[in-house]
Protein backbone atom coordinates (compact mmCIF):
# COMPACT_ATOMS: atom_id res chain seq x y z
CA UNK A 1 0.00 0.00 0.00
CA UNK A 2 1.23 3.57 -0.61
CA UNK A 3 2.01 5.85 1.91
CA UNK A 4 -0.68 8.43 1.12
CA UNK A 5 -3.01 5.41 1.33
CA UNK A 6 -1.98 4.49 4.18
CA UNK A 7 -2.22 7.96 5.47
CA UNK A 8 -5.91 8.10 5.09
CA UNK A 9 -6.29 4.67 7.67
CA UNK A 10 -4.72 7.34 10.50
CA UNK A 11 -6.57 9.68 12.49
CA UNK A 12 -3.53 12.26 12.22
CA UNK A 13 -4.31 15.21 15.31
CA UNK A 14 -2.48 18.69 14.83
CA UNK A 15 -2.62 19.70 18.26
CA UNK A 16 -1.90 23.44 17.46
CA UNK A 17 -4.21 26.95 16.63
CA UNK A 18 -1.96 28.26 14.20
CA UNK A 19 -2.84 28.64 10.51
CA UNK A 20 0.47 28.69 9.13
CA UNK A 21 1.16 24.87 10.56
CA UNK A 22 -2.06 23.96 9.13
CA UNK A 23 -1.64 25.65 5.45
CA UNK A 24 1.97 24.00 5.47
CA UNK A 25 0.68 21.01 6.64
CA UNK A 26 -2.69 20.56 4.46
CA UNK A 27 0.13 21.81 1.49
CA UNK A 28 1.82 19.14 2.11
CA UNK A 29 -1.04 16.75 1.46
CA UNK A 30 -1.33 15.29 4.49
CA UNK A 31 -4.75 14.71 6.08
CA UNK A 32 -5.38 15.88 9.86
CA UNK A 33 -7.42 17.26 11.87
CA UNK A 34 -6.96 20.46 14.61
CA UNK A 35 -7.92 19.47 17.99
CA UNK A 36 -6.62 21.97 21.09
CA UNK A 37 -5.50 20.97 24.91
CA UNK A 38 -4.78 23.72 27.56
CA UNK A 39 -1.04 22.61 28.01
CA UNK A 40 1.82 25.44 29.64
CA UNK A 41 3.98 26.91 27.58
CA UNK A 42 6.05 27.94 31.14
CA UNK A 43 9.84 26.53 31.34
CA UNK A 44 12.64 26.37 33.54
CA UNK A 45 15.78 28.66 33.57
CA UNK A 46 19.27 26.29 32.88
CA UNK A 47 17.54 24.70 29.73
CA UNK A 48 19.65 25.04 26.50
CA UNK A 49 16.69 26.66 23.81
CA UNK A 50 16.15 23.56 21.70
CA UNK A 51 15.34 22.02 25.33
CA UNK A 52 12.81 24.34 25.46
CA UNK A 53 10.95 23.23 22.73
CA UNK A 54 11.44 19.52 22.93
CA UNK A 55 9.79 19.91 26.23
CA UNK A 56 7.03 22.33 25.54
CA UNK A 57 5.84 20.06 22.33
CA UNK A 58 6.18 16.78 24.08
CA UNK A 59 3.88 18.53 26.83
CA UNK A 60 1.32 19.21 23.98
CA UNK A 61 1.66 15.68 22.88
CA UNK A 62 1.71 14.27 25.69
CA UNK A 63 -1.87 15.84 26.54
CA UNK A 64 -3.70 13.77 24.16
CA UNK A 65 -3.31 10.43 26.00
CA UNK A 66 -6.52 9.16 26.28
CA UNK A 67 -6.70 9.54 22.33
CA UNK A 68 -3.07 7.63 21.94
CA UNK A 69 -4.61 4.59 23.30
CA UNK A 70 -6.23 4.35 19.61
CA UNK A 71 -3.72 2.76 17.53
CA UNK A 72 -4.56 4.24 14.57
CA UNK A 73 -4.08 7.71 16.03
CA UNK A 74 -1.21 10.45 15.64
CA UNK A 75 -0.39 13.83 16.90
CA UNK A 76 1.78 16.21 16.14
CA UNK A 77 2.46 18.73 17.99
CA UNK A 78 4.95 22.03 17.81
CA UNK A 79 6.52 24.79 19.34
CA UNK A 80 8.95 27.75 17.79
CA UNK A 81 11.31 30.09 19.32
CA UNK A 82 13.17 32.85 18.29
CA UNK A 83 16.80 33.03 19.57
CA UNK A 84 18.90 35.82 19.40
CA UNK A 85 22.12 35.61 21.22
CA UNK A 86 21.11 33.11 23.71
CA UNK A 87 17.77 34.97 24.60
CA UNK A 88 14.49 33.50 23.87
CA UNK A 89 12.37 35.96 22.42
CA UNK A 90 8.47 34.75 22.70
CA UNK A 91 5.53 36.04 21.74
CA UNK A 92 5.71 39.94 22.19
CA UNK A 93 3.32 41.49 24.65
CA UNK A 94 2.55 44.60 22.47
CA UNK A 95 3.23 47.33 19.95
CA UNK A 96 6.81 48.51 22.36
CA UNK A 97 8.07 44.97 23.18
CA UNK A 98 7.63 44.02 19.21
CA UNK A 99 9.13 47.06 18.07
CA UNK A 100 12.43 46.35 20.70
CA UNK A 101 12.48 42.72 19.04
CA UNK A 102 12.69 43.63 15.61
CA UNK A 103 14.92 46.38 16.66
CA UNK A 104 17.41 43.69 18.02
CA UNK A 105 16.79 41.47 15.20
CA UNK A 106 17.73 44.78 12.69
CA UNK A 107 21.26 43.99 10.82
CA UNK A 108 21.62 41.18 12.66
CA UNK A 109 21.74 36.62 12.09
CA UNK A 110 19.16 34.86 14.47
CA UNK A 111 17.83 31.39 15.21
CA UNK A 112 14.44 30.07 14.59
CA UNK A 113 13.70 26.36 16.33
CA UNK A 114 11.20 24.34 16.35
CA UNK A 115 10.74 21.38 19.00
CA UNK A 116 8.32 18.96 16.89
CA UNK A 117 6.70 15.87 18.98
CA UNK A 118 4.95 13.11 16.88
CA UNK A 119 3.02 10.70 18.93
CA UNK A 120 2.19 6.87 18.28
CA UNK A 121 0.56 5.58 21.51
CA UNK A 122 3.47 5.11 23.47
CA UNK A 123 6.36 6.08 21.11
CA UNK A 124 6.74 9.60 20.90
CA UNK A 125 9.43 10.69 18.01
CA UNK A 126 10.69 14.15 19.03
CA UNK A 127 13.06 16.31 17.16
CA UNK A 128 14.20 19.70 16.76
CA UNK A 129 15.44 21.71 13.30
CA UNK A 130 17.45 25.01 13.43
CA UNK A 131 17.29 27.67 10.91
CA UNK A 132 19.63 30.71 10.69
CA UNK A 133 18.30 33.72 9.28
CA UNK A 134 19.47 37.31 9.37
CA UNK A 135 17.78 40.48 8.48
CA UNK A 136 19.60 43.46 6.26
CA UNK A 137 18.89 46.82 8.56
CA UNK A 138 15.22 48.14 9.26
CA UNK A 139 14.76 51.30 9.59
CA UNK A 140 12.07 52.85 12.22
CA UNK A 141 9.78 53.50 9.72
CA UNK A 142 9.95 50.14 8.17
CA UNK A 143 9.44 48.64 11.72
CA UNK A 144 6.30 50.90 12.47
CA UNK A 145 4.91 50.41 9.15
CA UNK A 146 5.22 46.30 9.26
CA UNK A 147 3.77 46.67 12.83
CA UNK A 148 0.68 48.87 12.07
CA UNK A 149 -0.42 46.87 9.32
CA UNK A 150 0.74 43.17 10.43
CA UNK A 151 0.23 43.27 14.27
CA UNK A 152 3.15 40.07 14.67
CA UNK A 153 1.79 39.81 18.21
CA UNK A 154 1.34 36.19 17.95
CA UNK A 155 4.41 35.11 16.35
CA UNK A 156 7.62 34.54 18.16
CA UNK A 157 10.21 37.12 17.68
CA UNK A 158 7.42 39.43 16.43
CA UNK A 159 7.34 38.64 12.76
CA UNK A 160 6.43 36.45 10.49
CA UNK A 161 9.05 35.38 7.45
CA UNK A 162 5.88 34.62 4.87
CA UNK A 163 4.55 38.29 5.46
CA UNK A 164 6.31 41.55 3.78
CA UNK A 165 9.24 42.08 6.55
CA UNK A 166 10.53 38.81 5.46
CA UNK A 167 10.38 39.30 2.13
CA UNK A 168 12.05 42.85 2.20
CA UNK A 169 13.74 42.48 5.19
CA UNK A 170 15.49 39.11 4.80
CA UNK A 171 18.94 38.63 3.69
CA UNK A 172 19.44 35.22 4.08
CA UNK A 173 18.63 32.20 5.40
CA UNK A 174 20.46 28.69 5.91
CA UNK A 175 18.27 26.09 6.59
CA UNK A 176 14.87 24.73 6.48
CA UNK A 177 12.17 27.99 5.25
CA UNK A 178 9.50 25.94 6.70
CA UNK A 179 10.63 25.48 10.10
CA UNK A 180 10.63 29.68 10.11
CA UNK A 181 7.43 29.46 9.16
CA UNK A 182 6.45 27.14 11.86
CA UNK A 183 7.02 23.98 11.14
CA UNK A 184 9.92 21.80 9.72
CA UNK A 185 7.03 20.03 7.29
CA UNK A 186 10.66 18.27 5.07
CA UNK A 187 11.24 16.47 8.51
CA UNK A 188 8.09 15.69 9.74
CA UNK A 189 6.80 14.06 6.22
CA UNK A 190 10.05 11.85 7.01
CA UNK A 191 9.49 10.78 10.23
CA UNK A 192 5.78 10.03 9.23
CA UNK A 193 6.65 7.86 6.24
CA UNK A 194 9.38 6.21 8.74
CA UNK A 195 6.82 5.83 11.74
CA UNK A 196 3.94 4.17 9.39
CA UNK A 197 6.27 2.27 7.74
CA UNK A 198 7.58 0.90 11.22
CA UNK A 199 4.06 -0.29 11.79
Amino acid sequence: MQFFDQLKSFDIILASKSARRYDLLASAGIPFRVLLRDTSEEYHDGLQPHEVTLMIAYRKALAFGNELLNEKTIVIAADTIVVFQEKILNKPAGYEQAKEMLSLLSGNTHHVITGVCIGHKTNFRCFHETTSVRFRELSEQEIDFYLAKFRPYDKAGSYGIQEWIGLTGVSRIEGSYTNVVGLPVERVFEELKSLIAGL
